[in-house]
């Protein structure tokens, strides 16, 4: 009865990623020339596709080796290729089902290192946080420096933020967190309450793990160097195309501002609404140096299709072949 329901539930959430996929893709081409767009595609310089993508692959390196420091304080010390290849069967699982990959992630863990679901994803949670954190960071520096880029992909994207939402989670989850601990220890006779409380536990311990970090220096390092690479492989690809060959390191930190708040949608591996973000993103940004948006949107959608498509063969590379090394190192764990 229960897998019938998780089938249901995974066909539905199929279904709607794809929903959202179509919408932001037909808004993201709508009024544009798209023989235009293949043509400037075509004419790319494909070197520098090449140069983003060893940084999109160097990301995942680092993360993996950060992920090891986090467990660390939890008594576990992993493999660095078990959690490269964790990381990058992850990130297959996500292009099927939207944010699946954590879970998926932390299972295939358990499997090759016998690390406890809940803990290593704790961890995850616990990344997820420190992504936010690093992507406020490029937001303030986008801020500062490409203001005017900034105003003007709020004004044509139509997206308005109500901080009021991020207040009310923040007290939400602060409550239920003092409730929880508060109140626990009165449900661990109950048999299933028993089993939960354990797993929030364990997911409690990966979210506090930073804070009994043994190499904090190193964490930083390795923080450091996933951010980096993320933004030489989005701004690398600036180079390709003649239009956006003479972008500036600033209109780098917009750039990958925009295509994370395109990748934050649920939509299957981000396609469609990473398009639809870039074509405003350029847009406004031709806007703020004083050029066209129409011309910047176009070739913003060009931009989206080699950036876009240059992450989606790394993690199709990269996931593919982590199944049968998985699967290898599952038989002698």
């Amino acid at each position: 009865m229960n897998k019938g329901k998780n089938k249901t539930k995974s066909f539905v959430t199929i279904i709607i990623s794809l929903v959202f996929a179509i919408v932001f893709m037909w808004l993201a081409v709508r009024g544009l020339e798209f023989e235009k767009i293949i043509d400037s595609m075509k004419n790319a310089n494909y070197f520098w596709i090449l140069a983003a993508s060893a940084f999109g692959i160097a990301a995942y390196w680092f993360r993996a080796v950060r992920w090891n420091l986090l467990l660390e304080p939890l008594g576990h010390r992993i493999s660095n290729s078990n959690a490269l290849w964790t990381i990058s069967f992850g990130y297959l699982m996500n292009l099927t089902i939207p944010r699946s990959g954590e879970l998926a992630r932390s299972t295939a863990l358990f499997g090759v290192e016998k690390i406890p679901v809940d803990q290593s994803f704790g961890t995850i949670i616990l990344e997820r946080v420190i992504d936010l954190v690093c992507m406020l960071f490029f937001l303030a520096l986008t801020l500062f420096f490409k203001y005017d880029a900034i105003a003007a992909f709020y004004q044509k994207s139509g997206f308005r933020f109500n901080p009021s939402y991020l207040i009310g989670f923040l007290l939400f989850f602060a409550l239920g967190s003092f409730v929880f601990f508060k109140f626990k220890s009165r449900f661990l006779h109950i048999p299933i309450l028993a089993k939960i409380i354990h797993f929030i536990d364990g997911i409690f311990q990966g979210l506090t793990s930073i804070f009994r970090l043994k190499q904090k220096a190193k964490f930083l390092m390795y923080t450091i160097g996933i951010w980096l690479s993320y933004y030489f492989a989005a701004y690398l690809v600036c180079f390709a195309l003649p239009e956006t060959s003479h972008f500036g390191i600033a209109d780098g930190f917009f750039i990958i501002v925009v295509g994370t708040l395109g990748m934050m949608i649920p939509a299957s591996g981000g396609i469609g609404a990473f398009h639809f973000a870039l074509k405003i993103g350029i847009g406004a940004l031709f806007i703020s140096l004083g050029k066209s948006f129409e011309e910047g949107a176009a070739i913003g959608l060009s931009y989206a299709f080699l950036s876009h498509t240059m992450q989606m063969v790394i993690m199709l590379i990269m996931g593919l072949i982590s199944i049968p090394i998985l699967a290898k190192a599952r038989t002698k764990a």
